[in-house]
């Protein structure tokens, strides 16, 4: 059950999800609280074991109810030092505990399917009212359950889903207990255990599908790879980018982050690598059902390993030029070119005019030619009064 990453005219903001999730679950509540009550005082004076029986299995759903609006509560709390990436997670676990929640009731009713076919003759007959009981409540779940799945596929939210898809578990139950006491009425008892373990498995087996998903989304499961592809257009299509590499996402919550590398022209300055990475970053998050990216600018493809094996930093490179750094106010821009660099001298025009300055200049870049066998070319540029640079190759 891995959401689909959708365009943002499909996504759904926070704030709204989580107002979303506080109303359904509220309208199941009441539902769930009306229809338990009616199924125990009904059952009980219709003298039907399995319709007080389900309606004590529909207060499991209240129980549900509970942990949804609990968790919604405290997904809602802003990121904080325990929590950097927010608490968006707690709706996995909720999941998680709504899974178990059906594996539960699906191994009940196995079991007590079991029981009645062992034990066929110790049905009691029951009143006809309980059967119309058990048909009005078939009904109220199915509506109720209609409701929360579109409610919950609106907003994308896994959570939702798997409330909806225990109210629906609920609603199957009834079913059984509307078979059983049909069965009861003409004669044929073994009609409710029959039903009653089919269901049972059904629901047994929906749950595990819940635990599992949830299970896996705590654990870092990512995307898709068709997800991964469309998120990976997205970032390559952003003006700057020339590839994109070591892409990994992780779920939060029904969101997802997202971890990218992108490869940019490497004469870019620090500040426009850092506007191409917001812009990508910008775009990922208006297209994708994404919580935050990060997104890492290389110079160099690094995906095959370290791009810059054994280069000399910049203060290695000073050290070479000695003084001459200070003397002559140098600004110094350097390119690392994989496992070769490129230096840039950048010198005020008036200083180069002076002849002993210019020596001193070629002396520095001599050095630095020899002292640094990975050189591949030294500029020198002059630093014009309004700022234009001449160069001199």
């Amino acid at each position: 059950m891995i959401s689909s990453m959708s365009p943002a005219a499909d996504t759904i903001s926070t704030t709204d999800r989580h107002a979303a999730a506080t109303r359904s679950t509220l309208v199941s509540v009441s539902v769930n609280f009306t229809l338990s009550t009616a199924q125990i005082i009904i059952g009980f004076f219709a003298h039907s074991q399995s319709l007080i029986a389900d309606g004590f299995h529909t207060l499991t759903d209240l129980f549900a109810d509970f942990v949804v609006l609990g968790a919604n509560r405290i997904s809602r709390k802003k990121a904080d030092d325990n929590h950097p990436y927010g608490h968006a997670r707690f709706e996995n676990a909720a999941s998680m505990i709504l899974g178990i929640l059906l594996i539960i009731a699906g191994l009940g009713m196995l079991l007590a399917a079991a029981r009645k076919f062992t034990a066929p003759d110790l049905i009691p007959r029951v009143h006809q009212i309980a059967l119309y009981a058990a048909l009005v409540v078939i009904v109220a779940k199915e509506l109720l359950f209609r409701y929360m799945i579109r409610v919950a596929k609106r907003v994308n939210s896994s959570m939702l889903i798997a409330n909806a898809w225990h109210a629906r578990s609920d609603a199957a139950s009834s079913v059984v207990v509307a078979l059983g006491i049909t069965g009861n009425l003409v004669g044929y008892t073994f009609f409710d255990p029959l039903a009653a373990a089919l269901v049972g498995f059904l629901i047994c087996r929906t749950g595990g599908k819940f635990v599992w998903d949830a299970l896996a989304r705590l654990t870092d499961r990512g995307l898709s790879s068709e997800e991964l592809a469309a998120v990976k257009t997205t970032l390559e299509e952003t003006p700057g980018v020339i590839g994109v590499h070591d892409l990994r996402t992780r779920f939060m919550g029904d969101d997802v982050l997202i971890d990218a590398h992108l490869l940019v022209d490497n004469t870019l300055t620090v500040s426009e690598g850092h506007l191409i990475a917001a812009n990508a970053r910008k775009r990922a998050l208006a297209r994708h059902n994404a919580l935050d990216v990060l997104a890492h600018i290389d110079s160099e493809d690094d995906s095959g390993g370290d791009a810059f094996p054994d280069l000399p930093d910049r203060g290695a490179i000073i050290a070479v030029i000695g003084d001459l750094y200070q003397d002559l106010n140098l600004d110094i821009h350097i390119h690392y070119l994989r496992d070769q660099i490129e230096i840039e001298l950048i010198v005020k025009k008036k200083r180069l005019a002076d002849r002993d300055n210019r020596q001193k200049i070629t002396a520095a870049i001599a050095r630095l030619k020899h002292e640094l066998p990975m050189l591949r070319r030294v500029r020198l540029l002059a630093d014009m009064d309004d700022d234009v640079l001449e160069r001199f190759d």
